[in-house]
């Protein structure tokens, strides 16, 4: 004799293997990564998270598409652009263009103008881009530009911003990166990401840990070496770690290593003890402004101003590749 199943009965065994099947495509498991990357701000980024799909990551390129859009000095149509072009008139910008500009200003404070948002005006004297063969500045020219650069004449009230200096010119290179990071890793985590790398060529913040529960671990480049090849390497987990170093963007002349890291009272690349600086801290945009500051400041003042930092630790690199920590905490195995 055959079984036979009423229609609702069947109905039920259908939906009892198809909900499972819906559910695995909707729900992303906890070790499933997806990756995605793209090239803003000149440089190549890479943002990889677990446990979550593609529309999370795609919203996070558009983000970086809009940052871009209004951060960019280059840009003619970004809000920096419209800044810097009008001399001095003032201009309605939106909020995070305005936030950013009051971060470049504080650390102008902290840094005692070592670190200048206004510096554009020597930075585009020279030329970096891709290690290419550079061309000295014309002296009178650069000694003309310096005398330009100071962040105390950008004036910030509400979203309005002022240049009362109108030749001066504002470049954040120095600090976007790792403020987007940071807007990134908020837009991930109301998203419910619980484990991400966030890289903007170079510039690395983490979301929690591995999602086996370990640290990231975050390699720091040997300066001057083929790309890739890890000098130490230091375990995180919802940290930032970025690096700035005088082997990024340069060209040698007669000897002179000139690179991208300008001093604001000369206009010229910083000359000291080091290669390279690399910060650790919570928030990127604090890393992407203290490792240039920082590598401005040299090894001695550079140690006294992390140490004097709370939630701050950085490894610098001197130029005969010895390894200086600014505490015996940092998380770090040397190669």
């Amino acid at each position: 004799m055959q079984n036979k199943r009423s229609p609702l009965l069947s109905l039920l065994l259908i939906a009892a293997l198809i909900i499972p099947a819906l559910s695995g495509c909707t729900s992303p498991r906890e070790s499933e990564s997806l990756q995605t990357t793209g090239i803003y701000f000149d440089t190549v980024i890479s943002i990889k998270a677990w446990g979550t799909d593609r529309e999370v990551l795609d919203e996070c390129e558009a983000m970086c598409e809009s940052y871009e859009q209004l951060f960019s000095p280059t840009i003619e149509t970004s809000e920096i652009a419209q800044i810097n072009r009008v001399h001095g008139e003032p201009v309605t910008v939106s909020a995070e263009t305005a936030e950013l500009i009051r971060q470049g200003i504080r650390y102008g404070e902290i840094s005692e103008g070592k670190f200048d948002i206004t510096v554009a005006s020597a930075v585009n004297l020279w030329n970096f881009k891709d290690n290419a063969d550079g061309i000295l500045p014309d002296p009178n020219a650069l000694a003309e530009a310096v005398t330009h650069i100071d962040y105390r004449c950008v004036e910030v009230d509400g979203n309005t911003v002022t240049l009362t200096d109108p030749e001066a010119q504002i470049d954040l290179g120095g600090i976007a990166k790792g403020y987007i990071a940071d807007r990134l890793k908020e837009y991930l985590i109301r998203q419910g990401v619980e484990h991400a790398t966030i890289n903007l060529g170079g510039n690395t913040l983490t979301v929690g840990g591995r999602y086996d529960g370990s640290d990231f671990r975050i390699g720091i480049q040997e300066p001057f070496a083929e790309e890739g090849t890890v000098m130490a390497v230091v375990d995180v987990s919802g940290q930032s770690v970025v690096s700035s170093g005088n082997y990024e963007r340069y060209f040698e002349e007669d000897g002179i290593i000139y690179h991208h890291i300008l001093d604001p009272d000369t206009g010229s690349p910083v000359q000291n003890d080091l290669n390279q600086v690399t910060i650790l801290s919570d928030q990127s945009v604090d890393g992407d402004a203290l490792s240039t500051t920082c590598y401005a400041l040299g090894l001695e003042d550079g140690l006294e101003l992390i140490q004097s930092l709370d939630g701050i630790e950085a490894v610098f690199v001197t130029k005969d590749n010895e390894i200086h920590l600014s505490s015996d905490d940092i998380p770090i195995e040397i190669q």
